[in-house]
C-alpha cells in the first residue's frame, strides 16, 4: 500500500510516476499530461515538487525520469512523509 506525503497533490503526482514509471522513458511535461489528462503547466509545477523531493530526476532542462524512491514509493516501499523537501 501506498503511503503518500502530506505534501502531495493526489492523484496528479501518482499518476505522473505511474507514467514515468511504466514508460521507462525520458519524458517531458507535455507527453506526461496528455497521457494524464493535465496541462503541461500542471505537469510541471507538480514535476518539480517531486524533484524537490527525490523521486523524480530532471535530467535536462523539460525532461524527467522517476527516480529509484519514486519506484519505491509506488511499490509502497516508501512513506512519502518521511522524505524531506531538498534531499
Amino acid at each position: 500500500m501506498r503511503k503518500p506525503g502530506n505534501w502531495m497533490q493526489l492523484p496528479t503526482d501518482e499518476r505522473i510516476l505511474e507514467v514515468l514509471h511504466s514508460s521507462d522513458l525520458i519524458l517531458s511535461p507535455a507527453v506526461i499530461g496528455k497521457n494524464i489528462d493535465k496541462s503541461r503547466e500542471q505537469v510541471n509545477r507538480r514535476l518539480s515538487v517531486l524533484v524537490e523531493y527525490g523521486l523524480v530526476v530532471r535530467i535536462e532542462r523539460g525532461y524527467y525520469e522517476i527516480d529509484a524512491d519514486g519506484v519505491r514509493y509506488l511499490e509502497g516501499d516508501l512513506d512519502a512523509d518521511s522524505i524531506e523537501e531538498g534531499e
